[in-house]
């Protein structure tokens, strides 16, 4: 079964993500407390832990948030989930709406690694029902 490892924010876009206890989701918002929820169609960002291990052979204290995702999961390969993909993560359910993303060229990670997964394995989603993720939420695909 997947789950939620960490979920994390970053009340100031240029600013590392940090883990938190618990993130609300809104429709029209993604993480609330968040300064990245204004894009329409990267309100919440996902990515898994797989996608993290390719990289710690190169930088072994990457950390949840370090790619800036607000939910880090694990047991579930996101960047092979269609766009449209229906998710239930906790108490809340959200839609797939992009695979990857373009790379700011400032990327820390890119710097210190040569590579960066958020580009090709992080995904996005738009909030369907509201609600209240944690570590330890199942993650389901449900449509």
């Amino acid at each position: 079964m997947a789950t939620v490892k960490a979920v994390c924010l970053s009340e100031k876009k240029g600013v590392r993500k940090h883990p938190v206890d618990s993130v609300r989701i809104r429709f029209g918002e993604g993480v609330v407390g968040d300064a990245h929820g204004d894009d329409p169609v990267r309100r919440v960002s996902l990515l898994g832990e797989e996608s993290v291990d390719k990289l710690r052979g190169v930088l072994p204290t990457l950390a949840p948030g370090d790619f800036a995702e607000n939910i880090l999961t694990e047991g579930l390969t996101l960047y092979e989930l269609p766009v449209g993909t229906r998710l239930r993560v906790g108490g809340t359910e959200m839609e797939v709406t992009q695979i990857g993303k373009e790379c700011h060229q400032g990327c820390e990670i890119r710097r210190l690694t040569g590579d960066c997964v958020m580009p090709r394995e992080g995904i996005f989603a738009e909030v369907i029902r509201e609600g209240e993720i944690k570590p330890g939420d199942a993650v389901e695909v449900i449509a």
